[in-house]
Formats: C-alpha cells, sequence, structure tokens
C-alpha cells in the first residue's frame, strides 16, 4: 500500500475545504456560463424536463436507504485503529449491498416509464422522445451505483479532498464539452450523454484511488462481518432509510408537483432559482462537507463536553453563513436571473423569498444533521420523520391546487417546522449532549431575531438601487454581503464561538504566512 501522510483533523478539514472552495469557484463559473448558453440555445421545456427527471431520480434514490451514511459512520472507527481487516470486511459487504441497489433502482427505474404520461399532463415543446431522455437519466443514474461505494471509504478516512478534486476535475471538462456541443448544435441528446459518460470516468476515477491507497480491501481472503456485525449495520440502515423516505418525499417532489399543477415548463422557469439558491448552499456545505470525517474522529476520540462545545462553534457557522445566503438568495437572484437568462424568467418577490427562508430552514439543521450521523444517533426520530413527507404531500395537493408554485414551497417549510426543523437538534441536545434542548431555541430564536432585522435593513437599501441591472447586481450584492457580515460581526464578536473561529483563522493566516516565508 502507498503511504498515506497522517494529518491533524484541522489540516484534514482545511484542506478538504480549501479543494472544494478552490474547485467550486471555477466550477460554479464554467457551470453558469453552461447554464446560459442551455437557457439561450435551448427552451425552458429542456429545463423542465431536466429538473423533473432529477426529482423522479431522486425518489429512486431511496433504494440506497442511507446505507452509505450507515458504513461511513462504521468505518471510523476501524480507519482510528488501523484495523484492516474490520475494513475491508465492511466494504466487501457495502459493495454487494451496492450491486443489489443498483439493479432495483433500473428494474423500478424502468417500471416508471408507462406513469410518465401522468405526471407530464401536456407533452413538452421539444423533439426528441421523452421516454428515451428519461431512459438516458436513468442510465446515468444506475451506473454510478456499480463504482462509486468505495468513495465513502475516502470520505471516512478524511480525504474528502479527494473526492472533491476529482469531481471538480471531470464536471468542469464536462462542462466545456457541454457548451462546445451546444454552440455547435443547440442538440440536448449530446448534451445528455456528455453528461453520462462524465459521471462514468468520474466514479471509475474515484474507485481506482481508493483501491490504490487501501489495496486489501481488493484482497480475496476476506473476512465476512459476523452476524451481530450486520444486524449493528441494519439497526442504523433502518433508521436511515425512514430518515431517507421523509427526505425524498420533502425534497424531491416538488418539482413533480410544479409539473402537475403549473406544467413542466414552470419547472424550468423556477429551476434557474433553485440553481442560484443550491449554488449559494453548495458553496456554504464545502464549509461543512468537509468535517464530517474530523468530527467523526473528534466524537470517537474526545470527552461529551468537547464535543459540545465545537457543536456550538459549527452552530455559529450555521447562522453566519446560511443567513447571509438567505438574505442574498431573496433580495439578489431576481436580478440575477434577469440578467443572465432574461426578464421572460423572471419571478415575482414571493418565490426567491420562500425558496430563502427553505435555505435557511434547512441549511440551520446542517450542524444538527452532522453530529446525529457523527454520534450514531440515527434512530432518535426515525418515525416522527415519516410525517415531514406525509404533511409535505398532503399541503402540495391542496396549496398547489389553490396558491400554485408558491404554496408547493410553502408546504416544504410548514411540513419541516413541524418535525425535523425541532426534532433534530432536541436529539443531539438530549441523547447525544445529555442537556436541555432550550438552550438551543433560546439562542436559534435570538438568532433569527438578528436576521429578521438585517433582512430588512438589506431591503431597504436595495430599494434604492434603480439603475441598469448590472449595477443594480453589483450594488445589492454588495449591500447583502456587507451589511450582514458587519452586522453579525457587532452581534457575536465577544462569544467564545466567535474567538474560536477568529483564532483558527489567524492561525491558518499564520502558517500560510510561515509556509511563503520559507520558501
Amino acid at each position: 500500500m502507498s503511504e498515506i501522510k497522517q494529518r491533524s483533523r484541522t489540516e484534514y478539514s482545511l484542506i478538504n475545504m480549501f479543494t472544494g472552495m478552490a474547485g467550486y469557484g471555477i466550477n460554479t463559473v464554467v457551470g453558469f456560463v453552461c447554464r446560459v448558453i442551455f437557457v439561450r440555445t435551448l427552451s425552458a421545456d429542456y429545463l423542465g424536463v431536466n429538473g423533473l427527471f432529477a426529482n423522479i431520480l431522486s425518489m429512486l434514490s431511496l433504494a440506497e436507504l442511507g446505507i452509505s451514511s450507515a458504513i461511513i459512520y462504521a468505518l471510523y472507527k476501524p480507519l482510528a485503529d488501523n484495523d484492516q481487516s474490520k475494513i475491508a470486511s465492511i466494504m466487501q459487504f457495502y459493495r454487494k449491498a451496492y450491486m443489489a441497489i443498483g439493479t432495483i433502482v433500473a428494474v423500478v427505474g424502468l417500471s416508471m416509464i408507462p406513469f410518465l404520461n401522468i405526471i407530464i399532463k401536456e407533452p413538452p415543446a421539444i423533439k426528441e422522445n421523452i421516454y428515451f431522455l428519461y431512459i438516458l437519466h436513468l442510465t446515468s443514474t444506475v451506473i454510478s451505483y456499480y463504482f462509486s461505494y468505495r468513495q465513502s471509504l475516502l470520505i471516512a478516512a478524511q480525504r474528502q479532498y479527494i473526492v472533491s478534486g476529482y469531481n471538480y476535475v471531470i464536471t468542469i471538462a464536462q462542462s466545456v464539452f457541454q457548451i462546445i456541443w451546444l454552440l455547435a448544435t443547440r442538440q440536448y441528446i449530446g448534451y445528455l450523454i456528455i453528461q453520462i459518460i462524465g459521471g462514468i470516468i468520474y466514479n471509475i476515477w474515484v474507485s481506482g484511488k481508493a483501491a490504490k491507497d487501501y489495496p486489501y480491501i481488493k484482497s480475496k481472503d476476506i473476512i465476512p462481518l459476523a452476524k451481530e456485525e450486520k444486524r449493528s449495520l441494519f439497526v442504523n440502515v433502518k433508521a436511515l432509510a425512514i430518515n431517507k423516505v421523509s427526505g425524498v418525499l420533502v425534497n424531491s417532489t416538488d418539482n413533480i408537483a410544479i409539473t402537475y399543477f403549473t406544467g413542466i415548463g414552470s419547472v424550468g422557469i423556477v429551476s434557474n432559482y433553485l440553481l442560484l439558491s443550491s449554488t449559494v448552499g453548495s458553496i456554504i456545505g464545502l464549509v461543512f462537507n468537509a468535517l464530517p470525517g474530523s468530527i467523526g474522529n473528534l466524537n470517537a476520540s474526545e470527552n461529551e463536553e468537547a464535543r459540545y462545545n465545537f457543536f456550538k462553534v459549527l452552530s455559529l457557522m450555521n447562522f453566519w453563513l446560511f443567513g447571509w445566503g438567505a438574505i442574498g438568495i431573496a433580495l439578489v437572484s431576481s436580478d440575477l436571473v434577469k440578467l443572465l437568462f432574461g426578464n421572460n424568467y423572471v419571478l415575482p418577490f414571493y418565490i426567491p423569498l420562500i425558496i430563502a427562508v427553505n435555505s435557511y430552514a434547512i441549511g440551520m439543521l446542517q450542524s444538527s444533521y452532522t453530529y446525529k450521523s457523527t454520534l450514531g444517533l440515527f434512530r432518535y426520530g426515525q418515525y416522527l420523520l415519516l410525517f415531514t413527507g406525509f404533511i409535505n404531500l398532503v399541503l402540495d395537493v391542496i396549496l398547489g391546487r389553490y396558491l400554485g408554485m408558491v404554496g408547493i414551497y410553502l408546504a416544504t417549510l410548514i411540513a419541516r417546522i413541524c418535525t425535523n426543523l425541532w426534532y433534530e437538534p432536541y436529539a443531539v441536545y438530549k441523547y447525544g449532549f445529555n442537556k436541555n434542548p432550550l438552550i438551543y431555541w433560546k439562542n436559534y430564536l435570538k438568532n433569527l431575531l438578528i436576521l429578521i432585522i438585517t433582512m430588512c435593513l438589506c431591503s431597504l437599501l436595495c430599494a434604492f438601487c434603480n439603475f441598469s441591472i448590472l449595477v443594480n447586481v453589483v450594488l445589492k450584492m454588495a449591500v447583502c454581503t456587507i451589511l450582514p457580515n458587519g452586522i453579525f460581526y457587532f452581534m457575536f464578536r465577544n462569544t467564545n464561538e466567535f474567538k474560536f473561529l477568529e483564532n483558527k483563522f489567524r492561525g491558518i493566516i499564520a502558517r500560510i504566512i510561515e509556509v511563503k516565508h520559507d520558501s
């Protein structure tokens, strides 16, 4: 096996974070260029088809049932102990599970073809056969299951930067080829085939890297997991499966409902707003996606007080970043859509506002989700979360019929408020930290009040931006960056959590300066 350099949790987190930010910055720019060209060369119905099939295939991902999260959690301890035999056994079990899952997804996906015409009541204005496009999307999803299981080993080993780096190299190259194809041909089929090829190359590349760095996972003499260990895994998988079902019912039905009530063209129009909000969420997610491996290591090796103190640090990061992002989504996204895609794609203010509120609500759960998974608290609240999906589906039908698109997004928010928005932090505080959950909610409501006041001030200033669209975008982005960060700094500068982050940041700067000086 090639020698793998061991680093501290902080070093791993920073490498994961900076690799993600560097790659994501380039990927976002290229991706937006590709998106603009997509809109300019193809109709809104193509965007709708993309969004609809993405939602349907997300629902098919139910077959995965949270196995990857359970496996990553199971790998933390053997990786910390360098127990190669146990790691190989877990990965062998994981491989067999994913082979079966890929087959299930393929069969169920094909069986859904006869029902597409029920969801899509009016045929979209595209020249390609809708069923053939669906099969191509399904193929892309199914192939990933046969290769991607090994990337979980790299993530559990705190080497997310490898997974992210490979992903960005492939997606950037893929976007470039898609741009060239669209400009040259204006054909959607080729665009989709390039996406499939990119996914195949990425999965093979990451799988090969994991096998190279951990060659013992390919051994022919791997000892199968004992029945007791499998039983323990299945307990966690069962809890994660229920979480996954509710998550899919909440997150992956909106486009289906919008298609049914308002038409597939509406999905294409709102998808530009969702692209901007998901970009903001993904940029923020780079910070949090870099941490689970290190937090899992911390939770496995540190005492309860240390775990709790870092959770408070993570919660402050949660509020600061997602609060700032929500303000930008609500107040700037319509101008960006008008600038990038044209005035025909601009929606009323209440649409980006409800999208921003949803983004903030789910974003504020990031620290709770991270700790719940790394502490192994999968089973708590597993059945309650089914109500999230049930409430969302019922309200989608009721509010979607009477309020249209805004009603569907409002249904999602109400479903979360009634269930996981309050229960996830409750479970972490009660069962992870043995503390009163009211401590969390007191802080949550205080921060929410700060955010509302900050957004109102930003909205008042943005109302004075009545210039050209480009100038408006620049000015509003400046307002929604300087004012929120200034207010947040003033409010939190004396807290222990901010001082911790400030000291970490200064340490990073000092280390960078030291490295440059030595070179």
